[in-house]
């Protein structure tokens, strides 16, 4: 029996396998997850329903069980709401950032580096996420 705080094992597994530098996507409730797979991404589909889980909630997860080192999102439109990548970086803490044009966010998911896609159901705009799986440093290291 799991203690960790995520216990689907799926994403168990996939982010087992997901070494430094591998992508973990945490998808909104719109985006074509199926159209985005790339050769050793595994899918999990958390979208029963609209809202449920949300975005945050699954970041919240993923970030008691796997290191992060960076973030990256969809560049919005100079009118549009994304008050979403605000929490992100509240949750994230330091992590590099980054905002990647719409068609390059879309093939940077495709990447072979990608192991998970984790669809919620997010309904807010731009609330797609990539992290980059950071490292788990022992102890007595401290300089990196």
């Amino acid at each position: 029996m799991l203690k960790t705080p995520i216990i689907h094992p799926t994403i168990m597994e996939a982010i087992a396998r997901s070494g430094h530098y591998s992508q973990i996507v945490i998808a909104d409730g719109n985006l074509a997850v199926g159209a985005l797979n790339g050769p050793n991404s595994t899918t999990v589909h958390l979208n029963f329903r609209p809202g449920l889980l949300d975005a945050l909630t699954v970041l919240e997860g993923v970030l008691d069980i796997c290191p992060v080192q960076g973030a990256i999102v969809m560049e919005k439109p100079a009118d549009a709401n994304a008050e979403i990548h605000d929490a992100y970086k509240a949750l994230l803490g330091d992590v590099t950032w980054d905002e990647l044009e719409r068609w390059a966010f879309y093939d940077k998911i495709r990447e072979p580096a990608t192991t998970l896609i984790i669809q919620t159901g997010e309904q807010r705009r731009f609330a797609n996420l990539i992290l980059t799986v950071g490292v788990v440093k022992m102890a007595e290291e401290s300089g990196f």
